[in-house]
């Protein structure tokens, strides 16, 4: 396990021409809208739901990369899994709280953990410009009973970008409190996003979808869930194009390579801290990762929203320059 000092960070490289780009940002008191010479990239939405959020991820041609629910009622979407709002980070299991639910999650009965809340405590700093941006705040991991078993700091930098591809470098430093923290071998979690609907694997009904799921292994569609990889992309057609999201996993990241959620209904998540549910001859809590009080645990990953499939935007290429700080 590898603990790291930086604060838990979202940097934003923006497509754009070779002229400099205006990045602005705007505070409506519950989300930080994020544009680029006028145009919106993002919002990170730091209020109003169970964690903190970015919706929407525009991508290559103005397409919308994320599903709208349960953000919007959009057409032809399915209601299912209202947790999964677009990008975020979150753990099911933290000391036995679930901070990857969300209370309308449970369709009868009391949850087995009961749901948390990852909540933006204050600003520190927050300031828009020319090629850039920066956006630093602070979380509290807030359970049921009151107690804060985790806290962690947020940087969110847009910079103008090396090339006509859209990434986002998403680093995430959680902290324990004053208690032991153990984050619970469970499959619901971590690093995590919910696709436009357009590009699944299977549609609603298991219907076969048009898009399809790739891994640095080289295993395909279903193939890939519960496998390690470096990176995983998912692509599909957004209004008559084909677009892709890859997530790419630092080789640095404490149990690197990690564990892949990928779903056919178009949820993929990097989660560092699942074993036995996704391999069956490992012990139950194999995957669980501990933090002595104060202890701090850093993970990053980097997001690229790209035109086509991973082969044609070369993934593979763009992870090794991830690796080696490029």
């Amino acid at each position: 396990m590898r603990a790291v000092t930086t604060a838990f960070t979202t940097a934003l490289c923006i497509a754009a021409s070779a002229a400099h780009a205006e990045v602005t940002l705007t505070d409506s008191t519950d989300k930080v809208r994020v544009e680029v010479d006028g145009k919106l990239l993002t919002e990170y939405c730091y209020r109003g739901a169970s964690h903190v959020y970015f919706y929407p991820l525009i991508g290559p041609g103005g397409a919308r990369m994320t599903r709208g629910f349960p953000m919007e009622d959009l057409p032809g979407e399915e209601h299912d899994h209202p947790h999964h709002r677009s990008l975020w980070f979150s753990h099911g299991n933290v000391n036995g709280v679930d901070f990857w639910a969300e209370n309308s999650s449970f369709k009868g009965g009391n949850p087995k953990n009961p749901p948390g809340q990852i909540l933006h405590q204050e600003f520190l700093e927050k300031q828009g410009g020319k090629d850039k941006a920066v956006i630093r705040d602070r979380l509290k991991w807030l359970a049921p009973d009151g107690s804060i078993p985790l806290t962690s700091e947020q940087t969110f930098r847009a910079y103008q970008p090396h090339d006509s591809l859209q990434a986002l470098d998403f680093e995430v430093t959680l902290i324990a409190g004053s208690q032991e923290v153990v984050l619970g071998d469970t499959k619901e979690g971590s690093m995590a996003l919910r696709i436009n609907e357009s590009m699944r694997l299977a549609l609603p009904g298991k219907k076969p979808g048009s898009g399809h799921i790739h891994s640095s292994t080289g295993k395909a569609d279903a193939e890939v869930w519960g496998t390690r990889a470096d990176w995983v992309d998912m692509s599909g057609p957004v209004n008559g194009a084909t677009v892709g999201i890859a997530l790419l996993d630092h080789p640095q990241n404490p149990r690197h390579p990690t564990r892949w959620h990928a779903r056919d209904y178009g949820l993929f998540a990097a989660n560092p801290f699942c074993e036995h549910d996704m391999n069956k001859e490992a012990s139950k809590g194999a995957g669980d990762l501990k933090l002595a009080p104060g202890q701090r645990i850093t993970f990053r990953y980097r997001i690229i929203l790209h035109p086509g499939d991973a082969a044609s935007a070369h993934i593979a290429d763009k992870y090794a320059s991830y690796a080696t700080g490029k």
